[in-house]
C-alpha cells in the first residue's frame, strides 16, 4: 500500500518514509486525509475509521480536552484544599487496605501500559531508528498503541485520586504532587488531539516510570518497607523521564526545522517548560529528601 500525504513543503510515502506496513494502518481503509491548521503546524487526522474505533471514541470524549481538563484541575485544587481544612479538626483515615487496592491496580495498568507501548516504541527504534520512533505518529494509530495511547490520556483524571489519599490520612501534600498531577492532566488533555510528534516516548516512559512508581507505594500501603535505595531509585527514574522529556522535545524542534517532524511551536514550548519546571522540582526533593539528611548527619558527628 502507498499512501500519499501531501504537504505545502514536502510530499512523502509512509511506506517508504516512515516505515509504515499496511497492517498499521488497517483502521484505515484506504487512506488518510491530512489537516493543516495555519496556527498549529501539521496535524493527521484519520478520515476513515470505523464507528467503534477507539480513536473515533477518543475524538469525541477528548473533544475541548483542554477546557475539560481545566474544569477537572479546578474541581481538584478545590476539593484537596477544602479538604485539608476540613480534615484539620478530624481525626485522619488509616484506608490502608483501599489504599493498597489503588496502588496495586494503577502498578498493574502501567506495567501492562509499559510492555505494550515499550515493545511496540522498541520495534520502532530498533528498526526505523530514533528520529523514526520520535516522528512518527503512527503510535496514535497503531492497532495496539492507539488503545494505549488513549487510556494513558483517561488514566490522567483517575490518578487525581492519589491526592484524596494523602489529604484523608492528614500526610504532608507537597507542592510537587498536586502541580505535577494538574499540568500532566492539563497538556495530555490538551495535546492528544494534535498527534504531536514524541507523543510515544512520553507516553511509554510515564508507563515504565508509574510502574515502578505504584508498585513502591503498594508495598509501603501493605506495610512492607522498602529500602532506601529502591526509594533513591524510583525519584531517580524520574529524575531520568523529565531529562529524557526535554531532549525529545529538543530534537522535535531540530527536525521540526526541517520538516520531518509533526508538531508545533507553542506545543513544544509548554512540553519543555512542564518537563523542566519537573526536572528542577524533582531534583530538588531528591536533594532534600536523600542528600541534605546525611549532610546533617555528618556535620552533627
Amino acid at each position: 500500500m502507498n499512501i500519499i500525504i501531501f504537504l505545502p513543503q514536502y510530499r512523502t510515502s509512509l511506506d517508504k518514509r516512515h516505515g509504515i506496513k499496511s497492517t498499521e494502518l488497517q483502521a484505515c481503509s484506504n487512506s488518510l486525509l491530512v489537516h493543516l491548521s495555519e496556527e498549529r503546524g501539521k496535524r493527521l487526522q484519520p478520515a476513515c475509521l470505523k464507528d467503534d474505533d477507539v480513536t473515533a471514541e477518543s475524538g469525541l470524549l477528548l473533544m475541548n480536552g483542554g477546557r475539560k481538563a481545566f474544569l477537572f484541575s479546578i474541581a481538584y485544587l478545590v476539593v484537596i484544599f477544602w479538604g485539608q481544612h476540613a480534615m484539620k479538626q478530624r481525626p485522619k483515615f488509616e484506608l490502608r487496605k483501599p489504599l493498597i487496592l489503588w496502588s496495586f491496580s494503577l502498578a498493574i495498568f502501567s506495567m501492562l501500559g509499559a510492555l505494550r507501548t515499550g515493545t511496540y516504541m522498541w520495534h520502532i527504534l530498533s528498526t526505523h531508528g530514533l528520529k523514526q520512533s520520535i516522528c512518527d505518529r503512527s503510535f496514535y494509530n497503531g492497532p495496539v498503541s492507539k488503545f494505549w495511547a488513549y487510556a494513558f490520556v483517561l488514566s490522567k483524571a483517575p490518578e487525581l485520586g492519589d491526592t484524596v489519599f494523602i489529604v484523608l490520612r492528614k500526610q504532608k501534600l507537597i507542592f510537587l504532587h498536586w502541580y505535577h498531577h494538574v499540568t500532566v492532566l492539563l497538556y495530555s488533555w490538551y495535546s492528544y488531539k494534535d498527534m504531536v510528534a514524541g507523543g510515544g516516548w512520553f507516553m511509554t516512559m510515564n508507563y515504565i516510570v508509574h510502574a515502578v512508581m505504584y508498585a513502591y507505594y503498594t508495598m509501603r500501603a501493605a506495610g512492607i518497607h522498602p529500602t532506601r535505595q529502591f526509594a533513591m531509585f524510583v525519584t531517580t527514574t524520574q529524575i531520568s523521564q523529565m531529562v529524557m522529556g526535554c531532549a525529545v522535545n529538543a530534537m522535535v524542534y531540530g527536525w521540526m526545522q526541517q520538516d520531518e517532524c509533526p508538531s508545533y511551536m507553542e506545543n513544544i514550548v509548554w512540553s519543555s517548560l512542564m518537563y523542566l519546571s519537573y526536572l528542577l522540582l524533582f531534583c530538588h526533593f531528591f536533594y532534600d529528601t536523600y542528600i541534605r539528611p546525611r549532610m546533617k548527619v555528618v556535620k552533627s558527628a
